[in-house]
């Protein structure tokens, strides 16, 4: 499944009432870290075909960052039934994402 784009608009509908877990990466064009975990969401979002998979900009969404508590970029948030159940921050191996979802 390709990764999506999370904005105020969508979030409700795509995360919050997902049937399924959400992972939600909140990242910024600026942070290097970022950038260096993008291919990695990628990559998870290819093999779990289970979860969705989306990236939120904090600067073009930052009511949605602040809601969420992201102090930090880059911040993973896994949510189910529309809650948040774990988070990673930071640079992260792909192994500790994965671990997120079991």
């Amino acid at each position: 499944m390709a990764v999506m784009t999370f904005t105020k608009d969508n979030f409700e509908n795509e995360v919050l009432k997902a049937d399924g877990p959400v992972l939600v990466d909140f990242w910024a064009a600026w942070c290097g870290p970022c950038k260096m975990m993008g291919p990695v969401v990628d990559q998870i979002a290819e093999e779990h075909k289970d979860i969705k998979v989306g990236k939120l900009n904090i600067d073009e969404q930052p009511e949605l960052a602040s809601k969420y508590g992201v102090m930090s970029i880059p911040t993973l948030i896994l949510f189910e039934n529309g809650q948040p159940k774990d988070s990673s921050i930071g640079l992260v191996p792909k192994e500790s994402i994965e671990k997120m979802f079991k």
